[in-house]
């Protein structure tokens, strides 16, 4: 990881996400670990910080999210451009060495016991299991990005199946100072290669556009 990222108070985790930036997505369990694109992702809640996001039965990563009850959630850069679309249309299914072939570099965070409600019954146990079970683990991150938010996933099976929609609570969370910092982004101000994505289609992405800062005004009754 590089010496620029920090850690990012939970209440302003919602922040990260608010921009409606293309995450990245990644998750181990069983030895195994990975990464995807994911354009559908937004922040859900402020205390405790939930997110939601939108993963596809057909993915090898959601198979690991839903073993081992975690992923992470990570804003690439503008720089990461080419990763995160081969990082999206690439599958581990089919493609055994696909991080190693999309550039991607995984680094595992150790976190502690009690982030979250962190528990396991056993080696393949998800996370519905009692809070006297908590242990610690260890959670991959694609280095590189912007920013990083760790979720443990709140189980809602029926949008699961139905609908492909998790949600997941954030127990941690850090930046890219140069980036972001003091609770909000400063795109204007960091280099353009640390500017978020914005997915449309067809491998077309945008890059975060210019501040525009309106006074307050009364809120709407």
């Amino acid at each position: 990881m590089n010496p620029h990222v920090a850690p990012v108070p939970l209440n302003k985790a919602y922040r990260l996400l608010n921009h409606g930036p293309t995450v990245l997505v990644s998750a181990s369990h069983g030895g195994v670990r990975n990464a995807m694109a994911a354009a559908w992702s937004c922040a859900l809640d402020f205390q405790p910080p939930k997110v939601t996001v939108v993963l596809d039965k057909a993915t090898r990563t959601r198979e690991l999210v839903e073993a081992s009850g975690f992923f992470v959630l990570q804003v690439p850069t503008a720089a990461q451009a080419v990763l995160t679309h081969r990082l999206g249309n690439r599958s581990l299914h089919q493609d055994p060495e696909k991080l190693s072939h999309a550039g991607a570099k995984l680094v595992d965070i150790d976190l502690p016991a009690d982030a979250g409600t962190m528990a396991e019954a056993g080696p393949d146990a998800g996370p519905d299991v009692g809070p006297g079970d908590a242990i610690a683990r260890a959670v991959p991150l694609v280095d590189g990005c912007a920013a990083w938010l760790v979720c443990r996933v709140l189980p809602e099976p029926r949008n699961q199946w139905i609908y492909d929609l998790f949600i997941g609570e954030v127990v941690a969370a850090w930046a890219d100072a140069r980036v972001f910092s003091d609770g909000h982004w400063h795109f204007e101000s960091a280099p353009p290669e640390l500017r978020t994505l914005h997915y449309i289609a067809g491998g077309q992405f945008y890059a975060i556009g210019e501040s525009i800062v309106v006074p307050d005004t009364p809120a709407a009754g």
